[in-house]
Parts: C-alpha cells; structure tokens; sequence
C-alpha cells in the first residue's frame, strides 16, 4: 500500500517540528514565524497552504509575485510577503508595492534607492540586512566584516529602519556558526529579528535564535 504525502501533511509536520524546537530551546512557539517559501509554485498550490491559515509567504522574485500574489491576497486578506530573493534597482518600486518584507538589503545602491521609493510611496516595509556569512563570492550579501559599517550607513545616511538580517549558510558547511555569526551581528546592533534557518536546518537555527524560518520544500516539496 502506498501512501501519498501531501503539502497539508507536511505544513502539519513542519508546524510541530517548529514548535517542538522553540520548546525544547524554552521558547515560545509563536515567538518564531514560519514563511511559507512558495516561489515557483503556482497559486493552485499555495492556495490550500492558506486556507489552513498560514498568511506569511516568501517569494524570491518580483515579477512571479506581481503574477501570483494580488488575486490570492483579495481572496485570503492579512498576507505578509517577503522578498527573500536577491533584489534589481530597477525593480524597487516594484518590490516595495507588492512586499511587505524584504530580506535582501545588501548594498549601498539598493538602500538609496529604497530610501528614495519609500519617501516617495509613503509606504515602509519592513527591511532586513542579508548577510553573506560564508563570504561566498556568488552569493548576494554584505560580507560579515562590513555588515556593522553598512546598517550603520543604511539608518544614518538614507534613514531606513533595519528590522532584521537573514542568511543563508553555505550548502556544505555546519550551519550552527552561521547562524551564530548572525546572532551576534544583530545583538552588537540592536536588531531583534532574525531570519536564517530553512527545510533541513530549521530547527537548529530556533535554538540560535531564529525568529523567522524559511521553509519551502519541506512543505510543497521538491520543485
């Protein structure tokens, strides 16, 4: 007999993990928010996700979330999106529109031209600093050595509030001290929100202080 694993199954394995973690590190489940990683899913496919009343989804490119996200977010209101995915100058209105989080604040370009469109907007999403942990030379991210210098040239010289940072540790490494490079990073900062964690390591990243775990294929499965 064969059973079928479906997304509804694994969203309820991934929501017992993620408390089983925070209590076993004597935290608070609903101290970490689980994002519902839905990039290259189609809306038929994130549509059960929400109807058991996940609301906070990350998506790594503008232009698929301008595609999907408007007629789910009038079909199922109070969504959080999150841009979890490197991010074009030339697409920050765009991202600051459809977004109610962007995680991948990097460089000096794209924090003026946030500045710009959020005077311009009136609108404020939430923005996270991404940290290149691993110093990974293909990898999007300010590198660990400048990442005090950069938040401090984001809030003082284009006065954007950094909420969090986020990471991605590099595929071969042990995530533990990545997880604990970032940590430490936003406590010498006075940032209280951490996004790094994702399907095979989240668990370990709750008990380093995550408060914001990105999990895709361990819910949707493999794309």
């Amino acid at each position: 007999m064969t059973t079928t694993t479906t997304p509804l199954v694994q969203l309820a394995e991934v929501r017992e993990r993620l408390a089983r973690a925070a209590r076993d590190a004597d935290r608070d489940p609903a101290s970490v928010t689980l994002v519902c990683v839905s990039k290259t899913f189609p809306a038929g496919d994130i549509r059960p996700i929400l109807t058991l009343g996940e609301r906070v989804f990350g998506e790594n490119r503008v232009q698929e979330a301008e595609d999907k996200w408007p007629g789910l977010r009038a079909e199922f209101p109070g969504v959080e999106l999150h841009l979890i995915g490197p991010l074009q100058s030339n697409k920050t209105r765009e991202a600051v529109a459809h977004f109610d989080v962007i995680e991948s604040v990097d460089r000096a370009k794209i924090a003026e031209s946030l500045s710009k469109e959020i005077q311009r907007a009136g609108k404020h999403p939430k923005l996270f600093v991404q940290v290149n942990t691993g110093a990974e030379p293909q990898k999007a991210g300010i590198l660990p050595r400048e990442a005090d210098a950069f938040i401090e040239t984001c809030r003082k010289i284009y006065g954007l509030e950094i909420s969090g940072l986020m990471c991605i540790p590099p595929v071969n490494d042990q995530a533990s001290p990545h997880f604990a490079l970032l940590n430490q990073i936003a406590k010498r900062n006075g940032i209280s929100l951490l996004s790094m964690g994702m399907s095979s390591d989240f668990e370990l990243a709750i008990q380093l202080g995550a408060t914001h775990v990105r999990v895709g294929t361990a819910i949707f499965g493999k794309r």
